[in-house]
């Protein structure tokens, strides 16, 4: 989140450079699509970019709530774009082919959100605490916040390595904090309160309720009142793990499946119902050939000797009440004998 006046149009000269050597089809769709969307808002904007930007006094006091929409995906000149959809594509590329897709599309939206709505929390706070209404005033705009928060994400599920910051290793789950007061110091324009908050919204992720309330969240209305058991695991590319079906549904004999998205082992998952799968046999259900083989085996002498007993208990209860026919024949036979 920055204040500056617009510039030229290297950044996006520079952009479109990046996307080009990494390849449009190495680029996952909804890192693709929010780039897009940045890059069509910068060139076309909604409003005005005062219009736009976020403030408590704008949001808060007046009721121009749309700015915490808006806000994220617009930025003050052509550089500010360049370096966060730069950012965007080495985060978004590592954490959608983590996540999946549709997680990461999720994640998004709802840092977008959150991140708006903490600053404004913290500026109010400032606010209160130093008695200085400028605080109130202070008007961010641009998708660094939800970066910010995007990296405490991405470094909490690729733990260890480090960052080289001007030169400096810095361990990755400091390297958010150490870049916060740099680019502050570096650059006075951007919002410190702005990328603190991203900071704390990717927190509130890994190490708060946030992404158990986001599954609860999601499963609410997609699940539409089924829960599942056995979840089967994807990936944005397709199948990746494995499923299991639920018991069969009593009522209409067919089997129900629950997917867990994405297939990660530290993914984000969250259920949506899906149809039944096709029945196996159950001579196939996981087993290989051999294993197939004996089982088929011991259900066929299985089937025989239940035929066999079954023939045997209608020979019995023939013999214990014969027919009319069958007592005529007896008499037959013995005076034939």
């Amino acid at each position: 989140m920055r204040n500056r006046q617009r510039g030229s149009n290297l950044g996006l000269l520079l952009l479109a450079s990046q996307v080009f050597q990494l390849g449009i089809d190495n680029i996952p769709p909804v890192t693709l699509a929010t780039l897009g969307l940045n890059v069509y808002l910068f060139l076309f904007p909604v409003k005005p970019l005062l219009q736009t930007c976020l403030s408590v006094r704008e949001a808060y006091w007046y009721g121009d709530w749309a700015r915490l929409l808006l806000s994220p995906f617009h930025h003050v000149d052509d550089m500010h774009l360049y370096f966060n959809m730069a950012s965007l594509l080495w985060k978004g590329i590592k954490l959608e082919r983590k996540l999946g897709g549709a997680w990461f599309a999720y994640l998004l939206s709802v840092f977008s959100l959150l991140t708006g709505l903490v600053y404004l929390l913290l500026e109010t706070g400032l606010a209160r605490m130093t008695e200085d209404s400028s605080y109130s005033l202070q008007c961010a705009v641009g998708f660094s916040g939800v970066l910010f928060g995007l990296k405490v994400v991405n470094n909490h599920y690729h733990p260890g390595g480090a960052t080289y910051v001007m030169g400096l290793a810095i361990a990755n789950r400091y390297s958010c904090w150490v870049e916060l007061v740099l680019i502050h110091v570096m650059n006075p324009g951007t919002s410190f309160v702005g990328h603190l908050a991203g900071i704390l919204v990717g927190l509130l992720y890994t190490k708060g309720p946030l992404k158990r309330l986001m599954k609860t969240c999601a499963g609410f209305v997609t699940s539409n009142g089924h829960h599942g058991g056995q979840q089967t695991y994807y990936n944005s590319s397709g199948y990746s793990g494995y499923g299991m079906p639920n018991p069969p549904n009593a009522h209409s004999g067919q089997q129900s499946f629950n997917r867990r998205q994405y297939g990660a082992p530290y993914g984000d998952p969250y259920d949506t119902h899906m149809p039944s799968a096709p029945s196996q046999h159950p001579y196939t259900a996981g087993l290989s050939d051999e294993e197939q083989y004996q089982a088929a085996v011991r259900a066929s002498l299985s089937d025989r000797g239940d035929s066999a007993q079954a023939r045997s208990s209608h020979a019995t209860y023939s013999h214990s009440n014969p027919t009319p026919e069958e007592i005529r024949w007896r008499r037959l036979q013995r005076f034939t004998s």
